[in-house]
């Protein structure tokens, strides 16, 4: 495995991620665009939770795209308009990592490039 995750002990008290994810090897790597909750159809969900879902799926897609799963991801930030949207979008955000831990980041932002977008996830991965 190309992935050593480090655990000082800051991480765990906050949430279900790593500290700091080590990438050994020549590993491929993939960095995703910031990712909406936007259909493929262009339909976009009202509410947190679909958007999260929608967007999810999109990384684990772009993930299997190049033979990855959420078990190579490095880091992933997400990117929220309001904070009390975080529970929901947690609950579908674990439901998609299960038991994957990359470093993480989650920021509440002013505003999107589509005022009607509730969120954006970054994702990075490698892989030898």
């Amino acid at each position: 495995m190309p992935l050593k995750r480090h655990d000082i002990g800051i991480a765990r008290q906050i949430g279900r991620y790593s500290d700091a994810t080590e990438v050994s090897g020549n590993a491929r790597w993939l960095l995703t665009s910031g990712t909406p909750g936007l259909a493929i159809d262009g339909t976009l969900p009202s509410d947190i939770a679909g958007q999260a879902e929608l967007a999810w799926q999109h990384i684990v897609d772009m993930l299997a795209f190049a033979g990855m799963t959420v078990h190579d991801l490095v880091k992933v930030t997400h990117y929220l308009l309001r904070a009390e949207d975080i529970p929901a979008y947690v609950e579908v955000r674990s439901r998609f990592l299960g038991d994957a831990r990359p470093a993480s980041m989650l920021l509440v932002i002013p505003q999107l490039v589509k005022p009607e977008y509730l969120l954006e996830v970054e994702a990075c991965a490698a892989k030898v």
